[in-house]
């Protein structure tokens, strides 16, 4: 069982808690964020809890110091992808303790970096900050980013424009300047459904999606030879086509066909555009199912002196998986990516941050406050 009131500084026992809420991406996060609001204000920090517009989850952002200067955002998501693998070795979403490694869902990306930051909180409060330091939390992270745009449309009414963000999400708590951004989409096409055997008297939806699915190869293909970029891997922009779906039996004609596509583009490439050979056919109807753009911070800006400063290590140049650091960037506010943990951990059965990680990354967020004095 989770600790029911975990040490406000003991980042073990929040993390602990926070896992044991099931904040699966798409789902309700009321009683986390909660939790958390609670945990802030008890510290002494300003807390808006910010609902979307789905009713029934929220973003978060706090403050320790002063709100009305400029000062620095610690970024992080509370959903997690779902856990049902049969090779979790206990119950995902209950913390467990094996040979110094904290296991469960969402202990390495991202809940950890959202644990270290709450038990930093009340040495921050403690401190005479020039500078405030907020604290970002969004919801459905794993679904493209569709939390995020809704906080940062509100952050002009919550704080002067900050200095920078760190986004916590695994980097080995190494500073990363760049990622790729990504546009997902739905393509569907319609026919008339009929028996097989008088294709005459009706319309194969699967037959009238396969332009699109050549396309798409197509532009896969393309994109190969394109604009390259040596810091990612691979050095070009992507595309795929993730899942296809149609037709109900082998002797009906479908009359419904679909396939979800997505790019990723590096720096300097807008994501949506790469999916121009595919959307802009006729005969298909488009849904747009998440876009966010690449990240791209100046190797010589202010930003990356200090996260390699407080983590104690040189950035690095770039890394093939998005995060919401390109939409604060792209909102005005300069952003890095640097967090615990390995992101090859993510997404799998027994996902587990250290516990020596854990404790890094609260020290890291003290040093920032040390920084700010």
């Amino acid at each position: 069982m989770p600790i029911a009131d975990p040490d406000p500084t003991d980042a073990a026992a929040l993390l602990d808690r926070l896992v044991s809420f099931p904040t699966v991406a798409g789902r309700p996060n009321d009683d986390l964020m909660t939790f958390v609001a609670d945990h802030l204000a008890s510290c002494g920090a300003r807390v808006h809890l910010l609902p979307g517009p789905e009713g029934d989850r929220s973003n978060l952002f706090a403050t320790i110091g002063d709100p009305g200067r400029p000062g620095y955002v610690l970024s992080g998501h509370v959903d997690v992808v779902p856990a049902e693998e049969p090779e979790w070795q206990g119950d995902p979403f209950a913390l467990r303790r094996a040979g110094g490694r904290l296991i469960g869902r969402g202990a390495c990306d991202m809940k950890g970096f959202d644990a270290a930051v709450l038990a930093a909180v009340p040495a921050l409060a403690a401190m005479p900050l020039a500078a405030p330091v907020h604290v970002a939390l969004s919801y459905d992270e794993e679904l493209g980013c569709r939390g995020v745009p809704h906080m940062l449309a509100r952050l002009p009414e919550l704080c002067a424009p900050p200095l920078g963000c760190i986004v916590g999400e695994p980097s080995g708590l190494v500073p990363v300047l760049a990622h790729k951004g990504k546009a997902a989409v739905k393509v569907t096409a319609r026919g008339r459904a009929g028996h097989s055997s008088r294709p005459d008297q009706g319309e194969n939806a699967i037959h009238a999606l396969l332009p699109a699915l050549n396309a798409a190869a197509a532009q896969a293909e393309a994109l190969r030879d394109g604009p390259q970029d040596a810091r990612f891997a691979p050095p070009y922009s992507s595309l795929q086509i993730g899942t296809v779906a149609g037709g109900q039996a082998l002797n009906i004609i479908p009359d419904r066909a679909e396939a979800c596509i997505e790019a990723r583009g590096i720096a300097g490439v807008e994501p949506r555009s790469l999916l121009d050979p595919v959307t802009t056919l006729p005969g298909v109807e488009v849904e747009w199912l998440s876009s966010y753009p690449a990240l791209a911070l100046d190797p010589d800006h202010d930003l990356a002196a200090l996260a390699a400063a407080i983590s104690g290590n040189a950035p690095v140049g770039a890394v093939s998986f998005g995060t919401e650091a390109g939409l604060f960037q792209q909102a005005g506010i300069p952003a890095i990516i640097c967090g615990p943990g390995d992101i090859a951990r993510a997404h799998k059965p027994e996902e587990y941050l250290t516990e020596a990680e854990l404790a890094a990354t609260v020290e890291m967020v003290q040093a920032l406050g040390r920084r700010l004095c």
